[in-house]
């Protein structure tokens, strides 16, 4: 009797197993750009530096500046377009000589398909590239289980006003 109990809890366990990983398999990939409607500066600043400020502008060259961020994120350029999501993270200038910055950065969604589920970043970017890449090291919700790479690329400055539109690629795999 114990021996057939015994093959039964092992049929169950192998079906369990084979199912889950069944839906495991199932790897989607997505492809998505986002606009990073950045503000450093003015009343409605979404950049603050935390450490090693000086008075007058951001110092994003230098070494140890800790930045903290709540951008909101359009799904077009323009800043009057639908916010989708808002990054929201830190970023500290990483190198002595302040060409790298190293990014932990949740994307948080706040549109209709994936509301409530995150993207996270991270990695050192090359702040003073054209294109920057990282990495996107896991998801929530819709994204559970998420790898991938993000590149930023800035494509709109207004110093005068302290306004950036930055682009972000996202490709991802995720269950």
């Amino acid at each position: 009797m114990a021996s057939n109990s015994m093959k039964l809890s092992l049929i169950l366990l192998l079906t369990i197993f084979i199912s889950s990983k069944a839906e495991l398999d199932q790897l989607k990939e997505i492809n998505m750009t986002l606009y990073f409607q950045d503000w450093s500066g003015g009343p409605n600043a979404t950049v603050l530096q935390i450490t090693g400020h000086q008075d007058g502008p951001l110092s994003f060259a230098k070494f140890g500046s800790v930045f903290v961020t709540d951008d909101p994120i359009t799904e077009a350029f323009d800043k009057n377009s639908a916010e989708i999501a808002r990054a929201q993270g830190i970023y500290v200038t990483s190198a002595l000589d302040g060409k790298i910055s190293h990014l932990l950065i949740s994307i948080i969604f706040t549109n209709e398909e994936f509301k409530g589920s995150t993207l996270e970043i991270q990695g050192a970017s090359p702040q003073f590239e054209i294109v920057r890449e990282v990495a996107v090291v896991g998801g929530t919700g819709k994204f559970r289980l998420a790898r991938g790479y993000a590149t930023f690329e800035t494509i709109h400055f207004d110093l005068a006003i302290h306004y950036v539109v930055i682009q972000c690629n996202i490709t991802i795999l995720h269950y």
